[in-house]
């Protein structure tokens, strides 16, 4: 049994929310370069040059990537040979996030739903644990905007509609988000397990690099094809009209019940923002 003090924890979600909120990843930096330089849409072209230009300038004086910088969302995958001392996990969880927000002058978002009384530090976050073998934590800390997350979906679709009603759901919650989403985005596909798990999935999707592929071969070929259908859309660079409306498709599965199929599409702006750690 390996034990690990929750102040560690504590401490690894604050200094992965501060990078997160200001850095783009390698990946999603070499998408936005490539759609940059194969965009022939005048305007859509000047969006993502300033986009790039943004990020560039975030990165050197330590500010915020975007404005919104979004409800916190953790994924911990715990080996279960894994135990917490020193305190409550949660607690640790969410310190670090109020204490990340704080120093780095972040916008506090998180309200209560009802009276919409702000918290004041950002927390508490999304989390989200999973067990796993070994004594290992990975975790996994993602700042979710709304702009993109409130033009996300869930689909309860019926099996005979197949991978093409995958596909239709997906290439719809995009149209249907236009340029509120800032594009171009990024979509996270779950497709699967029941109502809740599907959103889970799509979720854990957008934390995948841009541009790398499901190790399915079927699963990639919705992928591949859900993209080619987006991109053919014109929305391009926040709403201006381009060959470039997203920047990758991410799918990922579960099984599920024989008279289901379960579709949920999560969107993620342009600025993918995750950072990851192994403890």
């Amino acid at each position: 049994m390996r034990r690990v003090n929750c102040k560690i924890i504590e401490d690894c979600i604050y200094k992965l929310a501060l990078k997160a909120c200001i850095s783009l990843t390698e990946p999603c930096r070499t998408a936005l370069e490539c759609a940059y330089q194969n965009e022939d849409g005048q305007a859509s072209a000047f969006a993502l040059k300033t986009i790039l230009d943004n990020s560039a300038v975030a990165e050197d004086l330590k500010m915020p990537i975007c404005q919104d910088t979004g409800l916190a969302v953790v994924i911990l995958e715990i080996g279960q040979e894994v135990y917490f001392e020193g305190g409550s996990l949660n607690l640790a969880i969410n310190e670090g996030v109020r204490r990340a927000y704080s120093d780095g002058y972040f916008r506090k978002s998180v309200c209560d739903p009802i009276t919409r009384k702000n918290t004041g530090d950002n927390t508490p976050a999304a989390i989200h644990t999973e067990i796993t073998d070994g004594d290992k934590i990975k975790i996994t800390f993602m700042p979710k905007g709304f702009g993109s997350e409130n033009t996300s979906k869930i689909f309860m679709l019926t099996p005979s509609q197949g991978v093409d009603g995958i596909i239709d759901a997906i290439v719809e919650t995009v149209k249907l988000a236009g340029s509120r989403p800032c594009p171009p985005v990024y979509v996270g596909v779950g497709i699967g397990g029941n109502f809740d798990t599907c959103a889970y999935l799509a979720k854990k999707a957008l934390t995948r690099d841009v541009g790398s592929r499901n190790g399915r071969s079927d699963v990639a070929n919705i992928e591949k094809e859900a993209l080619k259908r987006i991109n053919e859309l014109n929305i391009g660079c926040q709403g201006f009209h381009g060959k470039v409306s997203a920047i990758g498709v991410s799918c990922e599965l579960a099984p599920t019940h024989i008279a289901g199929l379960p579709v949920a599409v999560n969107i993620q702006c342009h600025c993918v923002r995750c950072e990851k750690a192994v403890i």
